[in-house]
């Protein structure tokens, strides 16, 4: 994992995370802000997707187990198309507020990740 990426990751996955449950609290339905941001995040984790893809084949392998580290990336990756359709499909200010946990959860599975891929040992 590249140290700089898991930090603009974690920062937008949370700054959306804190936006959609103020929208949310403030009785907005789920519409471009919140979705918007939500797709960005979700956009964020396709890149790290290609990142823990590539990055071991040119020498930056991860320390903890490979299998840990894709099962909670499969997860992040599904955690806002699941939120997004949710919020899709019932329309009301609650749909907002599930959109910001999922992104809250996002920001910290990606920091668990990180972890994964750098401190732990086998």
């Amino acid at each position: 994992m590249i140290y700089w990426y898991t930090v603009l990751e974690v920062a937008i996955a949370a700054a959306a995370g804190v936006l959609c449950v103020v929208l949310g609290l403030f009785r907005t339905k789920p519409g471009d802000l919140s979705m918007g941001a939500t797709a960005l995040v979700e956009l964020l984790l396709l890149g790290q997707l290609g990142i823990a893809i590539v990055a071991p084949l040119v020498g930056n392998s991860p320390t903890g187990s490979i299998i840990e580290f894709y099962i909670y990336l499969i997860v992040a990756l599904l955690l806002p198309l699941l939120a997004g359709f949710w919020a899709l499909v019932d329309r009301d200010r609650w749909s907002t507020v599930v959109l910001g946990l999922a992104c809250f959860a996002i920001a910290v599975m990606v920091v668990r990740m990180n972890i994964i891929w750098t401190v732990q040992t086998q």
